[in-house]
């Protein structure tokens, strides 16, 4: 083996964790597992193609924990407090970069949800092939650009397929995915894909609106401004009709 794969055997075996040699130099068994070297990387750990903790894809590992994070976080708002000229020692910023810490844990926490989890066995057979709509969802995210708030409503539909999705789900779906640094029309499309994927519908339409403390506080100034964003899917996109009620729809108080 390479060094590069042995310091990260030595650092896993002293964890307790077996690396034994099968059949011959190509394969190895690390916790159990047969593994392929490959032009000497291992190579058949799945799920680790895309692995930002072990870039080798060598070997089974956790992820750090967000509580894990913490330290290294609030040291990084604590230089924040440094640079800005303020004394991160007195009192009342005494305890700030750890609170600050927690609060952009809390902000994103939808980077540890996944729509699997979150749907958890909410989805039913159905034979109902009307518009399902939910309607102004309130929605808190992170602009990725600047890291200040934006928040609004959001609105979703569907047109069922045989399968209909319960409704708190669909507020679910939304909490996943602005929990996370967004822009707002990524954040649109990826509601309505996840919808998508979760019932397999005829069509999907969905309507964000949003004001954005980037605008707002920093920048152009406008206070009154607001973002309005919309994906349209499958039945939704092809017929105007269907999507002119999803807008009435909307737009009705």
């Amino acid at each position: 083996m390479n060094g590069n794969i042995n310091g990260h055997l030595n650092g896993h075996l002293k964890n307790g964790n077996v690396c034994e040699k099968v059949n011959g130099n190509s394969d190895e068994k690390f916790n159990g597992k047969t593994v392929t070297k490959f032009n000497g990387k291992l190579t058949n750990l799945k799920g680790h193609e895309k692995c930002m903790f072990h870039h080798d894809l060598e070997l089974d590992h956790r992820p750090p924990t967000r509580e894990a994070l913490l330290p290294d976080m609030s040291s990084s708002y604590r230089l924040l407090l440094t640079s800005l000229g303020e004394d991160p020692d007195r009192q009342g910023l005494l305890k700030t970069p750890e609170r600050a810490a927690k609060a952009m844990l809390f902000f994103t926490k939808g980077y540890d949800q996944c729509i699997e989890d979150v749907l958890n066995d909410a989805v039913f057979d159905e034979d109902h092939d009307e518009m399902v709509l939910v309607k102004d969802i309130e929605m808190f995210s992170m602009c990725e650009h600047h890291l200040v708030p934006f928040y609004g409503k959001v609105s979703i539909a569907y047109l069922p397929n045989k399968k209909i999705l319960g409704l708190s789900k669909l507020a679910r779906i939304v909490e996943i995915y602005s929990r996370r640094l967004q822009v707002q029309e990524r954040l649109t499309k990826q509601i309505a894909l996840a919808v998508t994927k979760a019932v397999e519908p005829a069509g999907v339409a969905v309507v964000v609106e949003a004001v954005h403390m980037c605008m707002v506080m920093r920048g152009v100034q406008k206070i009154n401004s607001k973002t309005m964003t919309s994906t349209m899917l499958g039945v939704f996109r092809d017929d105007p009709k269907t999507r002119e009620e999803f807008l009435n729809l909307v737009q009705s108080k």
